[in-house]
């Protein structure tokens, strides 16, 4: 979204979650069974292929296995399930085959992966959840372990150790699982400013040494500043300020006491574990400027922009394809035109998750914080812009809601554009009927 004003901020209703979120029916097993083959199950309306698993005592991989499944995500109703028979008493279990985990506030997939030393993808494996990894505050998820996601790497010596890239995997949530840096890994591995990475691709994790400056001799002067303090901006992640800072999520948390959520608040001020003149000589490079359609905008809102786009650009971001894809399907998901919300997305980033706008417009669908926030309550859950999913999600809830309380199609996508309150006001300024005109355009192409 270009921002050229904020989103109306009155608390729309909650939309009601998918997939996941869905209500469980009653076990409706057959009498029957044969030797491998205990049961069939008849798919009921709200059912998941984790609520059968845990009611038949087996699980998700075995159900998927067992019945050839493509995507463990999708189950329909009326699908008749074989169930296999429980593991044979005599078979040892795995030694970490996994715990449970109840959702909080605010938390994401890629965020408890990473505190769980797991991958986003083994999670949404074991749990059966859709394309878009949506959870709810209280649900329970099975958290894999060694033998269900990515065993963790035993660091080497000092040299440090391999690991291959998972999809969804960024530079600062590899960093942040193997104690080091974002700074390091870049290095270790000659990646570019953007820090990319591809699912498959090995990375070469440092070490300790590696991780962190060298000690100074005894006859060296003070060594560098252990800290530095930062005052928390809209937008802000604990990941995000620990990667520009060039240090690690679990260092900012243990050095102020942060809960298992990282949960931070704008005005907090952080104390910043590690060289204090490494985000000073950062924040010296401008890579956002400070206009955009004739307007400029505040210092702070600048810099909160820059800050943004030095975040993205250090985690690394998905492919314009992949971001494309993710748009169509979340659309699909939410209810949504997909040839609308590709339209929008092409028209403010062009798919390119990296881009943010003087606005502080964020993102493939360039959402700024405040209507971050108002996101956050359509869907029922705290959005973080600065990860590819979440950013999609609430540009395409936005659409949803604007869709829905418009007059019409043409009305609706200006008020993404220019807001609905100003578009109420003013009617569409001429920037907005171009922005309208083209978006139409587009669709077409994405019909």
């Amino acid at each position: 979204m270009s921002a050229l004003s904020p989103r109306p901020r009155t608390v729309a209703r909650a939309a009601s979650g998918t997939g996941a979120t869905l209500a469980l029916a009653t076990v409706a097993l057959a009498a029957t069974g044969t030797a491998g083959h205990a049961a069939d199950y008849t798919v009921r309306d709200g059912d998941t292929l984790t609520s059968i698993a845990k009611r038949t005592g087996t699980t998700v991989a075995r159900l998927a296995a067992d019945n050839a499944l493509a995507d463990p995500s999708r189950v329909r109703s009326g699908q008749i399930l074989r169930v296999p028979d429980a593991a044979p008493a005599t078979t040892a279990a795995p030694v970490a085959a996994g715990t449970s985990y109840t959702v909080r506030s605010g938390d994401t997939v890629s965020g408890i992966a990473a505190r769980h030393g797991t991958t986003v993808a083994a999670v949404v494996a074991a749990n059966g959840l859709d394309a878009r990894a949506f959870v709810r505050a209280g649900q329970t998820l099975t958290i894999p372990g060694a033998a269900g996601g990515v065993a963790a790497p035993a660091p080497a010596a000092a040299g440090g150790s391999s690991y291959t890239v998972q999809r969804g995997d960024t530079v600062s949530a590899v960093a942040a699982r193997h104690g080091t840096t974002v700074a390091a890994v870049v290095a270790a591995n000659g990646l570019d400013a953007r820090a990319f990475i591809r699912a498959g691709q090995t990375l070469t994790i440092p070490g300790a040494d590696a991780a962190r400056p060298a000690a100074p001799q005894a006859s060296s002067a003070q060594p560098a500043a252990t800290g530095t303090t930062y005052t928390v901006r809209s937008g802000d992640t604990v990941s995000a300020i620990a990667s520009r800072h060039g240090t690690t999520v679990p260092a900012v948390v243990a050095a102020n006491g942060l809960d298992a959520r990282a949960t931070i608040r704008a005005g907090q001020q952080l104390t910043v574990p590690g060289t204090a003149a490494a985000p000073q000589a950062a924040a010296a490079t401008q890579l956002v400027g400070n206009t955009f359609a004739g307007r400029t905008y505040s210092s702070q809102v600048v810099d909160a922009a820059n800050q943004n786009k030095r975040s993205l650009l250090a985690a690394g971001a998905p492919s314009r394809a992949d971001m494309q894809a993710k748009v169509a399907a979340t659309a699909r998901a939410m209810g949504v035109d997909p040839a609308l919300a590709q339209a929008v997305a092409h028209q403010e980033s062009g798919f390119d998750h990296t881009a943010v706008s003087p606005a502080n417009a964020i993102g493939t669908m360039q959402v700024i914080p405040s209507s971050g926030e108002w996101a956050s309550q359509l869907v029922g859950r705290q959005l973080n812009l600065l990860d590819p999913d979440d950013n999609v999600v609430a540009g395409v809830a936005i659409l949803r809601s604007l869709v829905r309380t418009s007059d019409d199609l043409p009305t609706a996508i200006a008020s993404y554009y220019q807001g609905a309150g100003s578009v109420k006001r003013n009617g569409m300024y001429a920037d907005t009927r171009r922005y309208v005109a083209n978006v139409q355009t587009l669709m077409t192409r994405f019909g």
